[in-house]
């Protein structure tokens, strides 16, 4: 709009805004609609990380339930589980509420779209959340089978990979997303260690097999989340690129495109 003083200086311009005001209705009609989108998905940004953020504190909260054996963090996990259940509901509802209102295009549909996959990646790890924690509350009925080195390690690496597939989601960040990618390769390292130990464990002394075995079911679960923090750096590259990495795609792409 003009400030008053250009506006009393500037008869013409008022004369024609005067003279089509349907004009400048319709403009303003077809800007109003695409604002309330923007706000909308902004909304909906929001929702999704807020339930990140019960997500990460259910991951950190069980493995704090198998380190230290802390039965408090295990009963926080599992309150939390009904409700990132809800909010995975709510996110869903929603996005897909704006994508049948208004249709959308281009970035804002990868957007969309990303935001459906990422909330079902989140929903996922807060179910892996609360398996680590039934097998946490399992353990401290018994002694430990030995210290717990590897395990917590791969709960550090994967909650650094949670955190960073969702600072890259929220700052749109290509490297920061590239970099989770990469850290999957150590879990998966770290996974295949603690199985190795676990088995050998159990050929020693019989006796720890049903310990040995919830630890490994713990280790896998991690493995998993860290495979949906994957997912999710995946998502974004496909947000802020246009580029799908599953599977290797953007290395077959390359090759094709080179020949």
């Amino acid at each position: 709009m003009l400030s008053k003083e250009r506006a009393a200086s500037d008869a013409p311009a008022q004369e024609r805004r005067q003279a089509r005001p349907t004009a400048l209705g319709a403009m303003l009609g077809e800007e109003l609609p695409l604002i309330h989108f923007r706000e909308e998905l902004d909304e909906m940004q929001s929702r999704l990380l807020e339930m990140a953020g019960l997500v990460e504190s259910a991951i950190h909260q069980s493995v704090a339930a198998l380190v230290q054996r802390d039965e408090q963090a295990a009963k926080e996990v599992l309150w939390k589980e009904a409700l990132i259940n809800q909010k995975d509901i709510e996110i869903d509802e929603y996005a897909t509420r704006l994508l049948a209102l208004y249709q959308p295009m281009a970035r804002d549909m990868r957007f969309l779209t990303a935001v459906i996959k990422i909330n079902g990646d989140l929903e996922r790890m807060g179910d892996l959340a609360v398996n680590i924690t039934q097998r946490a509350l399992s353990l401290m009925r018994d002694p430990p089978v030995k210290p717990l080195i590897d395990i917590p390690q791969m709960a550090s690496l994967a909650e650094d990979m949670v955190r960073k597939s969702l600072d890259a989601l929220v700052k749109r960040d290509e490297d920061l997303a590239r970099s989770v990618l990469i850290s999957d390769d150590e879990v998966d390292r770290l996974r295949d260690a603690v199985y190795k130990e676990l088995v050998a464990f159990m050929q020693e002394q019989s006796t720890t097999i049903p310990r040995a075995v919830d630890l490994m079911f713990i280790a896998h679960n991690l493995e998993r989340i860290a495979d949906h923090a994957t997912n999710i750096a995946e998502d974004v590259l496909f947000l802020v690129k246009g580029i799908d990495v599953r599977h290797h795609a953007e290395m077959r792409e390359q090759s094709i495109f080179s020949k």
